[in-house]
């Protein structure tokens, strides 16, 4: 029967919950424990204090962050970092604590780093070893959840093939129920997938829930069936199961989507940065840390690059140019000078193969990519990221914002010297098709960014400066 094959803790979810905040305050408290016999000092009452009151502060924070809300369909990326930056708010409200009681000096800093440091790392790696025991045990048919969706078009079979490809979330699909398709069959072609029945329209959903006892109820409907979704959500509250309404924006093309609220009115963001808030420290800091000490290390190979330059050609050693940065707004980009000319008009001719306007060693320099070492200015002046969407000049984005849609978007972030679009070939090239590519590689970097990210970037960016033969 459809609603025998419940989950196995599902009576007892305040218990996991209550569990799970006692192994964080555990794992807590007795990382100061064993970090005083690692460095050999004694546990005293002041350490001890320490590790009660983090251990009750931390059960409250992670609390309120939500952190203890149920995992199932979650990504444990996104779970590590909501740890980490709810344990640095743990951290600052202790350290606050120390100075207004003047206990500072009282601890080993030493210890105090090193917990600092080990304490997320350990509750990181406590959620993975549930995480992974949680989805074996579902992967094998326990603990999982009864799931119906409403809406077998693009989006309703989108999310059976999402629910399908990861088994580990236990969620078991019994079927369908459409308007315009009752008594039918839906295909979904992914590993592990197969034929799933239309069970009835949106009428018959609410009694086959109820009957069922189904655990929960996806409606992907289009925005344009306001009035059915509202009947439906009604209908619904009449049943125990948890209900999701998956929005059809997918009609959009989306940046870095996510929800918000406005005072409580909950808003969706179909494009947005994505360095806003933490994440924007974290990028800065990237770029100035970063920045600094690869400009610190090249500063003699830029002098004798700037020799090299004068010596070559008439005219300037740097040669500036006006392109759109962060929000679109003009800056000035610094790149050794290349050609006999300095184009930055209304029209401006793109390099091209063998190109007439290259001095001998300016050839050497764009081959390399060494012209655009000036930029690292750029980069501790703001201007400028390392990584990003590289900068065009401002007549080509006059030209490409009116012939490719979604152009603008990759301004919603600092244009940088190397990018995801360049460490993928996508270098060179002014043509539409060419332009299209390399956007969509742009808007990919938007969507995916991490640190790790940038570093990869950074990482066969170096290779690319000698195995790149597309560099002209």
């Amino acid at each position: 029967m459809y609603g025998e094959h419940k989950g196995l803790f599902h009576q007892y979810h305040w218990l996991i919950v209550r569990g799970q905040q006692l192994l964080d305050g555990l794992v807590i408290f007795f990382l100061v424990l064993l970090l005083c016999r690692f460095y050999g000092l004694e546990f005293q009452p002041d350490y001890f204090y320490l590790a009660a009151v983090t251990f009750a502060l931390s059960i409250l924070i992670f609390s309120l962050v939500k952190l203890y809300q149920p995992w199932r369909g979650a990504q444990l990326a996104r779970l590590a970092a909501r740890i980490v930056l709810s344990w640095i708010f743990v951290i600052a409200i202790l350290a606050f604590l120390g100075v207004a009681f003047k206990k500072t000096g009282i601890y080993s800093r030493k210890l105090l780093l090193t917990w600092s440091l080990a304490a997320p790392v350990a509750l990181v790696m406590l959620r993975l070893l549930v995480y992974r025991i949680l989805g074996w045990a579902r992967a094998r048919g326990y603990n999982t959840r009864t799931v119906v969706i409403a809406g077998a078009g693009t989006l309703g079979r989108q999310l059976a093939a999402n629910i399908l490809q990861v088994r580990t979330m236990g969620m078991k699909i019994l079927g369908f129920f459409d308007d315009n398709h009752a008594g039918e069959e839906v295909v979904i072609e992914v590993d592990g997938g197969g034929r799933f029945p239309i069970l009835g329209n949106l009428d018959d959903m609410v009694q086959f829930v109820q009957q069922h006892k189904v655990d929960m109820v996806y409606l992907s409907l289009p925005f344009r069936a306001e009035a059915r979704i509202r009947q439906v959500i009604d209908a619904l509250q009449n049943t125990t199961a948890s209900v999701y309404l998956a929005p059809d924006v997918f009609i959009f093309s989306l940046l870095r989507a996510g929800l918000t609220d406005l005072r409580g009115i909950p808003l969706i963001s179909l494009w947005e940065t994505p360095f806003f808030g933490v994440n924007g420290w974290l990028k800065r800091a990237e770029d100035l840390i970063l920045g600094g000490l690869i400009l610190v290390c090249i500063l003699p190979l830029m002098a004798l690059i700037a020799i090299g330059v004068k010596l070559s050609s008439p005219g300037p050693v740097i040669f500036k140019q006006r392109r759109w940065g962060l929000n679109g707004e003009e800056i000035i980009v610094y790149k050794f000078r290349t050609m006999t000319v300095c184009e930055d008009g209304g029209v401006v001719q793109q390099a091209v193969p063998n190109d007439q306007r290259l001095t001998r060693f300016g050839a050497f320099l764009r081959a390399t990519s060494l012209d655009e070492l000036p930029q690292f200015f750029n980069v501790i002046m703001g201007t400028m990221s390392i990584v990003g969407p590289r900068p065009h000049a401002v007549a080509h984005n006059e030209y490409y914002r009116q012939h490719i849609p979604g152009y603008m978007l990759r301004h919603k972030v600092r244009p940088g010297i190397t990018g995801w679009a360049q460490i993928h070939g996508m270098r060179g090239g002014s043509n539409i098709k060419d332009m299209e590519r390399r956007i969509e590689y742009d808007l990919d970097y938007l969507r995916r960014w991490s640190l790790w990210l940038d570093l990869k970037i950074i990482f066969y960016s170096i290779f690319l400066i000698f195995f790149d033969k597309r560099a002209y």
